[in-house]
């Protein structure tokens, strides 16, 4: 599929211009017809990395949410379409719906004209739609799609809010440290110095970690970005690195177990919705591969899925794969057992999600008084260092 840039008619005589993406110029005069437009010249233009970017999940949740509304109240999906596209204001939405448009003119089930448009609609979201048009429910499987985005949005900003206020609050700190240590200790070093008094211990250290920084801080600096992108580059290059990295992180102290936590609460979360739209187990865990946000979590649900292939048990698989914790085997045996796989899956995703919202509470009202405590630590040392020697000369003064 290439870009097209292109200047077309529209019905009211005024002249238009615009970028669609299209197969071809008869494909591209298709979809400005859809949208009510002549098209009158079209050039390729090259793609650029503004294009290919993806459309704003919350974006995607509310036209899920008003096409369910449309679809439910059995307005067909070429006239959804159209109303949704002359009622959405967002650029890429608006190309995207009017490719849709395009397709489904043209004969194609949504679900093919969705697979088209990787931008928006993901593997999973594809196959939930095809499971709808099969089974009759296409109205539910919007809503099931919807739902889904809205717990990925929703466990992204746990997953946000783990690293924000630290992050912030490290970066005042750094650049409040790096400003005295390069602004006001010189200044009061010379002070101190004229005055021919010994400085006390922590002033020299001060002055020592001053003197460093001045001195070797661009060197230090440079060497930190090597290092850096040595790590990155090797972990860009083995895969076997990446994992041990993803599992460490889950062995983390204070954050570990709420990373665990919330890549299982994405697997079980996808899994359930997939199960209960009529996928099998097998394609549901495969979609769910890329979910979680956690290599070492992906190795494992692959682990229990090739056990589930050669004919195990799905909590025996589960148990074999050494990643997952005891609960959610146990929901998978009881699962199992009732035949309610979906069910089973959706408590365990409803109730990680609540441990993760819990845990990430609990670490920001411990992280706010520690972060504040560290910050005002540093600064009273810097303070003491450098307000200790001039109190001493300022008494020695004579009256």
């Amino acid at each position: 599929m290439s870009c097209f840039r292109y200047r077309a008619l529209a019905e009211d005589g005024r002249r238009m211009r615009g970028e669609l993406d299209a197969d071809d110029l008869v494909e591209l005069e298709h979809r400005l017809r859809a949208q009510g437009l002549l098209l009158l010249t079209a050039r390729p233009r090259r793609a650029t990395p503004l294009r290919t970017a993806r459309i704003p999940r919350r974006e995607l949740i509310t036209f899920c949410f008003h096409l369910e509304q449309l679809l439910e109240a059995g307005v067909p999906p070429f006239e959804s379409l159209t109303a949704l596209r002359d009622a959405v204001t967002e650029p890429r939405l608006q190309r995207m719906i009017a490719a849709l448009l395009t397709d489904v003119e043209r004969g194609r089930p949504l679900s093919d004209a969705a697979a088209r448009q990787p931008q928006a609609f993901s593997p999973v979201a594809v196959s939930l739609l095809r499971a709808g048009e099969t089974a009759g429910r296409l109205p539910m499987a919007v809503r099931d799609i919807g739902a889904t985005l809205a717990q990925e949005e929703a466990l992204a900003a746990h997953a946000r809010r783990i690293s924000l206020y630290p992050a912030i609050v490290a970066g005042i700190l750094l650049l409040a440290i790096v400003v005295a240590l390069t602004q006001v200790v010189p200044e009061v070093e010379k002070l101190l110095r004229s005055s021919g008094q010994s400085l006390p211990l922590q002033t020299r250290l001060l002055v020592g970690v001053s003197q460093a920084v001045r001195d070797w801080g661009g060197a230090m600096l440079l060497v930190l970005a090597c290092a850096l992108a040595i790590g990155a580059h090797a972990l860009a290059r083995s895969e076997t690195l990446r994992i041990r990295t993803h599992a460490l992180r889950m062995r983390l102290p204070l954050i570990g177990a709420i990373l665990h936590k919330l890549a299982l609460a994405r697997f079980a979360a996808l899994v359930a919705t997939l199960y209960a739209a009529g996928i099998n187990i097998i394609d549901a865990l495969r979609a769910s591969e890329d979910v979680t946000g956690n290599l070492a979590v992906r190795e494992g649900l692959r682990a229990a899925r090739h056990g589930i292939e050669q004919g195990q048990s799905m909590s025996a698989a589960f148990e074999a794969a050494q990643v997952f914790p005891s609960l959610v085997t146990r929901m998978l045996r009881l699962g199992e057992h009732t035949g309610a796989l979906d069910q089973a899956l959706d408590k365990v995703a409803s109730l990680y999600q609540r441990d993760v919202a819990e845990g990430i509470a609990r670490l920001q009202a411990a992280a706010e008084p520690a972060l504040t405590i560290l910050m005002g630590g540093l600064l009273l040392w810097i303070a003491s260092a450098v307000l200790g020697p001039i109190y001493d000369i300022i008494t020695r003064l004579p009256v």
